[in-house]
């Protein structure tokens, strides 16, 4: 790695003599000229279409996943090669990448299993720069091709679709449109059924009328340029040709030259929250600019009135600084607490209308979680909103238990060991009823039902929420929306919820790991769940054929236990009074837990446990249990403050309560300078997803630690975090990351309506990610789940929690 940064920064030396307006390698390791860069594996995540060679053009990811490919349109679950070694070239500019299948790592094991073919293949795919904005991709390989995957093995290029629907395209003498679905005729290619190629020849030209979009490839051999979508409907366009055969070196060779304007850049972006901000709010607006702005005008703030804009005042932007590829600039305007609807211009860049109230987050904001994404998501019952059927009701077969040795494609895998009395396919009882369909798949992870369950129970206690918007009929296995009935939606979805965990507790005498599909074809359905099964119970009687019910897998796992103990501990103590025989279940279940995960040698899994009891039962031996706990505690005070926080005043011992002060000042100090590392006052790490998730919980957790030490805490961070999912995140797209809350949110998600390019309300995507090294992204495309997926456990009810919390704060 110091050999990879010495090269280039000698080349960077090198560099300096060249004409400006050619691609270049930077500090970052990626070709860059105004309006172009091209990153040579810089991520991590080619099933995201998310690594490879990738065009970033005018600052749109317009191209990416440029590798070598065993089938013409790959998808998730199609082999994919293990990078290997990247190195540079100081003389020749060029950048290639090492890799070779099959990863053996994910060979038939792991999470998320691939099956590779009997296949060894060892190559490089290179990338120079040519002269202005072209650039040449080679590919060479360690051995020829053998004889039966000639014809088979290709370099693949995938365009972005959603840039591309109603373009040209032109290749030879041939052109014609991208369209908007995938069209027939029908192939074949290796057993999958794929759309016909939409042209093929030695030049291809992309977007030819659009000057800032167009791209030309040429080849000496033949480029085909096929429809992705013709048999994955998350597929891209794809650019392909076949790697030679009976050669090693140039195996293939393209020049690809993007049309650049060289004068380009990027324009400005107001971040706001979409919202709005209570009066007695910090209120401060970032902007967002090229990286050659140094300096920008004055912002103005207009007031919306009945008669159009009125400027209030005119506000000086401080700069910030750097960060990922673009410069920053902040300015406050908190002293404005006049209620009304405000927009921020700079130059001619307006924001949309956001407000300003101290009951703005008491209607419109919180209400879609529990209107409609949760009813939504509710597995075992029929969900309508009067002319609309979201769902029927789905799964009433399950479910039957996984058989041992099962490594599901999916990440669960039903270990050698007999865990309970039923044997392979044996129909479980008590299963089908309760619980919600996690994420845009229709399983139910037992984390995730339990988030759920606990965020919710966490609420009534916090906020002692009482609200009616949605009919739950449990006998009739009806839910309807917008039809009250007369009981809080909060409490009954915490029934549902415990339906599912405590119904398998029941039977199994243990936790699920969770209950999910038998096969792939079912696993990528989309929209209606009641499709997915046929909603009759399996036996040994009936063809194997017919075997559609879902599987439920158990695990031995002492900390995922003590995680459901932890929830249904908090929802013993929230139910007390409401449902008084649920909590003592609830209770009673989660000691039972603790008896088992208990006795594991890592005592941090029973922190936040041990909390959670003392917190249900007042009974002291749980704070005993704690101070036993301290050098761990002390340790990792970050992933316990929260819940230590909630029982503060149970805990007796001042000498313990005083470490946990000075840990939670200390902690305070790192996330403060974790926090300058970014424009938007939290501290932001993203992976893969889009940091919102992440940064709402943290957002929760800072909630309960101000209440706990407000002396030695701020309540910025918490407030910070809810602005950030409201709109104030890197980017060109501002929206809210949840669907249907604010003047601009993500309306197109990756949910159970993905395929219609539509969205639940209340459902939060994770939002923006990080394009490695530097391009925040969030696009309108629904099948990117690393951005705009929805998910239980979390995605949402952490959101709803911010919200009821910020506005709790602020009026209190």
């Amino acid at each position: 790695m110091k050999f990879l940064y010495l090269t280039i920064a000698c080349l960077l030396l090198s560099q300096l003599n060249f004409g400006q307006h050619t691609l270049k390698l930077n500090e970052k390791g990626y070709f860059e000229m105004p309006g172009l860069n091209v990153t040579v594996f810089s991520d991590i995540y080619p099933e995201g279409h998310q690594t490879g060679v990738s065009i970033i053009q005018h600052g749109q990811r317009v191209a990416a996943n440029g590798d070598v490919r065993l089938e013409v349109s790959p998808g998730q679950w199609s082999p994919i090669p293990k990078a290997l070694t990247k190195s540079i070239d100081a003389e020749t500019n060029t950048v290639s990448q090492t890799l070779i299948f099959p990863d053996s790592s994910r060979n038939n094991k792991g999470f998320n299993p691939i099956s590779y073919p009997d296949l060894v293949l060892r190559y490089t795919v290179n990338v120079t720069p040519l002269e202005k904005s072209s650039f040449k991709v080679s590919i060479d390989l360690e051995e020829e091709l053998p004889e039966e995957w000639v014809g088979k093995v290709g370099f693949n290029l995938e365009l972005f679709p959603g840039h591309l629907f109603g373009k040209s395209f032109i290749i030879d003498n041939e052109s014609g449109i991208f369209p908007v679905q995938a069209n027939g005729p029908i192939e074949v290619d290796q057993g999958h059924f794929i759309t016909q190629k939409m042209a093929s020849g030695k030049h291809l030209t992309i977007a030819p009328e659009e000057k800032l979009q167009r791209i030309q490839f040429q080849t000496k051999g033949a480029i085909e340029l096929w429809d992705g979508r013709g048999n994955h409907n998350n597929a891209w366009f794809i650019v392909r040709e076949q790697l030679k055969a009976n050669t090693t070196k140039k195996a293939l060779e393209w020049i690809i030259t993007p049309a650049v304007d060289q004068t380009w850049k990027y324009e400005p972006v107001i971040h706001i929250s979409q919202v709005g901000y209570h009066p007695n709010q910090l209120k401060k607006v970032v902007i967002e600019t090229d990286l050659n702005i140094e300096d920008i005008a004055p912002i103005r703030l207009m007031k919306v009135t009945a008669n159009g804009l009125v400027k209030i005042k005119e506000l000086k932007a401080e700069k910030w600084g750097n960060f990922l590829r673009y410069n920053y600039f902040i300015a406050d305007f908190s002293e404005f607490t006049e209620n009304g609807m405000y927009i921020l211009q700079l130059d001619n860049i307006s924001s949309n209308p956001f407000k300003i109230s101290p009951s703005i987050y008491q209607k419109d904001v919180w209400q879609p979680v529990i209107d409609y994404f949760l009813p939504v998501q509710m597995c075992h019952v029929r969900v309508k909103d009067h002319y609309k059927v979201w769902h029927d009701a789905c799964h009433l077969d399950d479910a039957l238990m996984a058989p041992n040795n099962l490594n599901h494609f999916d990440g669960y895998h039903q270990r050698d060991e007999s865990l309970c009395e039923y044997e392979a396919y044996d129909q479980v009882p008590g299963l089908n009823e309760g619980g919600w369909h996690d994420a845009g798949d229709f399983d139910l992870r037992v984390e995730s039902q339990i988030g759920t369950i606990q965020l919710l129970s966490l609420m009534l206690l916090e906020f002692d929420i009482d609200y009616d918007a949605t009919l739950i009929d449990v006998e009739n296995k009806l839910v309807e929306i917008h039809k009250a009935d007369g009981k809080n939606d909060v409490v009954q979805q915490i029934e549902h919820g415990l339906k599912s965990v405590l119904g398998a507790y029941r039977s199994l005498g243990r936790l699920y790991r969770g209950i999910i599909c038998p096969t792939l074809e079912q696993y990528v359905m989309l929209g209606d769940a009641a499709a997915s099964t046929d909603n009759l119970n399996w036996d040994d009687t009936m063809l194997e054929s017919k075997r559609d019910d879902r599987l439920v897998f158990t695990e031995k796992n002492q900390r995922r236990e003590a995680q459901v103990g932890t929830g249904l501990a908090i929802t013993a103590q929230a139910l007390q009074t409401i449902n008084p025989d649920l909590s003592k279940e609830c209770l009673e279940t989660a000691l039972a837990l603790w008896n088992s995960s208990g006795k594991s040698k890592d005592g941090s899994i029973n922190i936040n446990f041990a909390t959670a009891l003392l917190g249900a039962t007042e009974d002291q031996k749980y704070a005993e249990a704690i101070y036993s706990m301290e050098e761990n505690i002390l340790e990792r005070i970050g992933r316990n403050a929260m819940y230590l926080g909630r029982v503060l005043p149970l805990l007796k011992d001042k000498e313990f309560r005083d470490k946990l002060e000075d840990a939670i000042k200390a902690e305070g100090i790192k996330i403060k300078e974790d926090a300058k590392n970014s424009p938007f006052g939290v501290p932001y790490q993203p992976h893969i997803w889009g940091h919102g998730w992440t940064n709402q919980r943290f957002g929760v957790e800072q909630y309960f630690i101000h209440k706990a030490w407000p002396n030695v805490t701020k309540p910025d961070y918490f407030m910070n975090a809810l602005n950030f999912n409201l709109g104030v995140h890197p980017g060109e797209n501002t929206a809210s990351f949840a669907s249907g809350v604010g003047s601009n949110s993500v309306l197109v998600g990756y949910g159970l309506n993905r395929a219609d390019w539509s969205y639940i309300p209340g459902g939060v995507v994770s939002g923006t990610a990080l394009i490695r090294p530097d391009l925040p992204e969030l696009k309108e495309w629904p099948y990117f789940w690393q951005q705009t997926e929805y998910v239980m456990g979390g995605g949402s009810t952490n959101f709803m929690f911010l919200v009821l919390a910020v506005d709790h704060y602020l009026n209190q």
